[in-house]
């Protein structure tokens, strides 16, 4: 048995789920936890773990899905430079449907005549510079602390190959700021979470240090987990324990993916050719220092000053709430255009349109 299928054994499953369900009968009180990665959001539902959970644990989805998270004036931004003359949008597929202002997306740009296509990598995007010297390729970079490294090495290959015709919208989003902010908002929202799941995916790159704050400071388990059952079991035995304990620790449980240390290679090459800014995320707003922009260096690469686009402040789409689903102040359900007029073949709202989104996982395991 290989390490991976270790952890989806169902004896080991179902012992852990014993020891959890234990483990809130001795902590004597209902325990919310949210998960802060959409790769976590589809485990747990896929998995069939979120219907074996014991009835006192409830299970939230936090803004860890880079599509749902994008601003509606990010995507407002990607619709500028796709009318512009010339141009390519390169882009990551499960960009093309995410909705901006009146609903309108990448694939309406792309049906009105608009150049884009759909890329596995950036340096595809690259490439595809290289190839049509007689257009500008606009990446739009989208994405957590995992993907920002690959953005940068692009944009550092477009530099010694001299390509003059490849720039990045740089929207990035940077995960610690964000549970900050989630935890200070005066809301039911961070004082309704009571332990977090941390995003395996982005504390490879990150290592723990960055997530200590969260136990030190707002005095909740943080829990750095793996994806497969057992996996995903551990980290909230571990929660759980910290909580009747009342010893909230940040810890890594996931130890066979991620270094404590984590990337200092991955880390080093995004602080080379980003630096953080403030970034408004669809549900949380304006963060401070929670994205990142390129630095003065590498000016030649950002096409919002290349193109003079400045991301305008848009309306949110009329009764969509999935703002209030990516700060875990309710669920899916009980948004009112859910399964409604809001669904994967026809989605309203970004939560909606993405494999990870929290909202697509409940239609598709959960049902209406």
């Amino acid at each position: 048995m290989n390490s991976t299928a270790a952890f989806q054994d169902p004896e080991l499953c179902r012992s852990l789920l014993a020891r959890l369900d234990s483990l809130l009968r001795a902590c004597g009180r209902p325990v919310r936890f949210m998960e802060v990665c959409g790769t976590h959001t589809v485990a747990i539902f896929q998995s069939g773990l979120r219907s074996l959970l014991p009835e006192s644990l409830t299970h939230l989805s936090g803004p860890g899905c880079p599509v749902c998270v994008t601003h509606d004036s990010e995507v407002a931004a990607m619709l500028d430079a796709a009318r512009l003359d010339n141009t390519i949008i390169a882009t990551f597929g499960d960009l093309l449907r995410v909705p901006g202002p009146n609903g309108k997306s990448l694939k309406h740009a792309q049906a009105e005549g608009a150049r884009i296509r759909v890329v596995y990598s950036p340096l595809d995007a690259v490439q595809i510079a290289a190839d049509h010297p007689d257009a500008t390729v606009v990446f739009p970079g989208v994405g957590f602390e995992t993907t920002a490294p690959a953005v940068a090495g692009a944009i550092l290959a477009a530099q010694a190959r001299g390509l003059k015709n490849f720039c990045v919208l740089s929207f990035h989003k940077l995960v610690p700021p964000a549970l900050r902010a989630l935890l200070e908002k005066k809301s039911d929202a961070g004082g309704g979470i009571d332990a977090f799941l941390l995003p395996g995916h982005v504390a490879v790159v990150l290592g723990l240090a960055p997530f200590r704050f969260v136990a030190e400071e707002f005095g909740k388990p943080a829990v750095i987990g793996g994806f497969e059952p057992a996996d995903i079991l551990s980290a909230l035995c571990i929660m759980v324990s910290q909580i009747t304990e009342g010893r909230p620790q940040a810890v890594n449980a996931y130890p066979r993916a991620v270094n404590d240390e984590g990337s200092p290679a991955a880390r080093a090459v995004t602080e080379k050719v980003f630096q953080p800014a403030d970034t408004r995320w669809r549900g949380l707003g304006l963060i401070p220092e929670s994205g990142l922009v390129l630095r003065p260096e590498f000016e030649e690469f950002d096409a919002l000053k290349r193109f003079n686009i400045v991301p305008q402040a848009t309306r949110p789409i009329p009764g969509c709430r999935c703002g209030d689903v990516l700060s875990g102040i309710i669920t899916p359900r009980d948004c009112p255009l859910f399964g409604k007029v809001c669904t994967p073949q026809n989605p309203t709202g970004p939560c909606m349109v993405s494999t990870e989104g929290s909202c697509a996982a409940w239609y598709k395991y959960q049902g209406l």
